[in-house]
């Protein structure tokens, strides 16, 4: 059971969570699996197919549910069918697709195409809840091939408020939570994910964490230490990574300049941190990097494909 429910983005539980290995043992009501941890496009994108570093799948959050039998997605990206597959890997779905839920953060393309795959040309799936703001709810009922998807019962749409908590199961609780960010097609937000006395944090785009602190009145400081786990925006390194192009015209918070900004919090808090949604041309897609490796030393994490973390653990009998 939820053992404890939070009022908004900042009152959330705080026990400090871990990394579980890639065999983490069964005895966990809710797990986090990192589908993915790339930029929308993922890499190689397309026009670098001579592009021999890691590769990249779009960033995505599994949720596993044992308690509740059931599977969530955080985006769905369009590597939906490996990512799912991967899923798979680490639990069974108790029956069907093994989708029992999609939470959106907005609709640009690495996190909602996925949704196409389940309609009537592919899963032809049974009104599957996806959650989504109410800008991004009209985008999907209003626009085809998305509409489609509506009118045939693929998916049922749910409509959020910032902040208001979805009590998804006895298990786990989501909460969105409105981030600035280029919103042409629709709202932009991250979710706060509750397990048991636990919470998580999934923030893959922003704009500014300055610009959300102005909207929101609370500090990125403040919003990591209520949480036990925070997946946040890396999308660029820092601003000299794309030859050729005025980088203050794609604001995203910096990975070099979001670690010089929470280098001050101890250890336990650093460690909190995992970037996640990285560009193909970040050099922290290399674990091997310099600068890989320099987030480690600095006591903060990267997001990998694979990770798993347990939310709640099991009670013991």
């Amino acid at each position: 059971m939820i053992a404890k429910r939070f009022a908004g983005a900042l009152t959330m539980g705080a026990a400090l969570l871990g990394n579980a290995p890639a065999d983490a043992p069964p005895n966990c009501d809710v797990e986090i699996v990192v589908l993915g941890a790339g930029q929308d496009a993922g890499a190689p994108q397309i026009g670098n197919a001579g592009d021999d570093g890691p590769h990249l799948l779009p960033s995505s959050l599994g949720v596993i549910d044992r308690e509740g039998s059931a599977r969530y997605l955080f985006d769905a990206t369009p590597a939906i069918t490996q990512q799912l597959a991967m899923l798979d890997g680490v639990e069974l779905p108790a029956a069907g697709l093994g989708v029992d839920g999609v939470f959106l953060t907005h609709a640009h393309i690495g996190h909602y195409l996925g949704l196409a795959f389940l309609g009537f040309e592919a899963a032809n799936a049974d009104s599957v809840p996806v959650y989504a703001m109410p800008r991004m709810a009209d985008f999907l009922r209003s626009n085809a091939p998305w509409s489609q998807l509506v009118a045939y019962d693929n998916i049922a749409i749910t409509e959020m408020a910032d902040q208001a908590l979805i009590p998804v199961s006895d298990s786990f609780a989501v909460s969105p939570i409105l981030m600035p960010h280029r919103d042409e097609l629709s709202e932009t937000v991250g979710f706060a994910i509750l397990g048991g006395l636990n919470a998580a944090l999934y923030v893959p785009d922003l704009d500014s964490w300055d610009e959300w602190e102005e909207s929101s009145g609370a500090t990125l400081e403040q919003l990591i230490a209520n949480v036990d786990i925070a997946f946040i925006d890396a999308t660029f390194w820092d601003d000299n990574e794309l030859d050729g192009r005025d980088m203050s015209a794609i604001p995203h918070p910096r990975v070099a300049a979001t670690m010089d900004r929470l280098q001050h919090l101890s250890a336990s808090e650093r460690a909190k941190v995992h970037f996640i949604h990285y560009n193909h041309t970040n050099p922290i897609r290399d674990p091997g990097s310099a600068e890989s490796r320099e987030v480690s030393a600095r006591g903060f994490n990267v997001a990998r494909r694979g990770d798993r973390h347990c939310l709640a653990a099991a009670e013991q009998p």
